[in-house]
């Protein structure tokens, strides 16, 4: 039974013990049954797995500026806050450990993924960020989370620009990351940008652990 009062799509494997956890975070606008189609092709390639997708945990924030704008009564900071107090429950309930655990957001779900993840360093050990940049420049690399961007070269709403700008500031910080772009794509959630996803998931070993050999 789900602890969290946050309305939750679950896409539950059949294994007691779940090794993996997926956490799936919709755009802006959207909602969680947008992200459906990544969530089944998680469950596919990770049979071991529970993915879950929550509604409405969006970053308020516009991901073309620096500056946050608070939508309705709801701060940047109180939405990290709801995402972290989700996850730990999630990963409690599953005895799934923060390094087994990714999350995935797209556009301003990537912003609160990218959010979350310079809050709380290692409580997810992946994100995955698909059509988003971070609202703010962190201004140390996690340690502990490796981070993955997946992204169209024609994406309007967030250019591809300012996620490159992202990037280069997280390899000037030592950070763990990966850039895919994809040249034909706009701001979507395509099936190729899917299936990277996957790849980087089934392939990238972490940094730190080739550090710790």
């Amino acid at each position: 039974m789900n602890p969290s009062a946050i309305e939750t799509i679950e896409l539950l494997s059949s294994a007691t013990h779940p090794k993996l956890l997926f956490v799936l975070l919709h755009d802006a606008g959207g909602a969680g049954v947008d992200m459906l189609e990544l969530g089944n092709r998680l469950g596919d390639a990770f049979a071991d797995s529970a993915v879950l997708i929550p509604e409405g945990l969006l970053l308020a924030a516009d991901p073309t500026s620096s500056t946050n704008v608070a939508v309705g009564q709801a701060s940047p900071a109180s939405r990290v806050k709801t995402l972290t107090d989700f996850l730990v429950l999630q990963q409690q309930r599953f005895n799934v450990l923060q390094s087994d655990t990714a999350l995935l957001g797209f556009g301003q779900g990537a912003t609160l993924a990218l959010a979350l993840s310079d809050a709380h360093d290692g409580l997810a050990g992946r994100v995955l960020a698909f059509g988003g940049c971070y609202a703010d420049w962190p201004a140390k690399a996690p340690a502990l989370t490796t981070l993955h961007f997946l992204h169209g070269q024609r994406d309007q709403l967030v250019p591809v620009a300012r996620v490159r700008n992202d990037f280069a500031h997280l390899m000037e910080l030592g950070a763990d990351a990966t850039l895919d772009v994809a040249g034909s794509l706009g701001h979507e959630l395509h099936p190729a940008l899917i299936d990277q996803a996957v790849t980087r998931l089934q392939t990238c070993v972490p940094l730190r652990f080739w550090q710790a050999l």
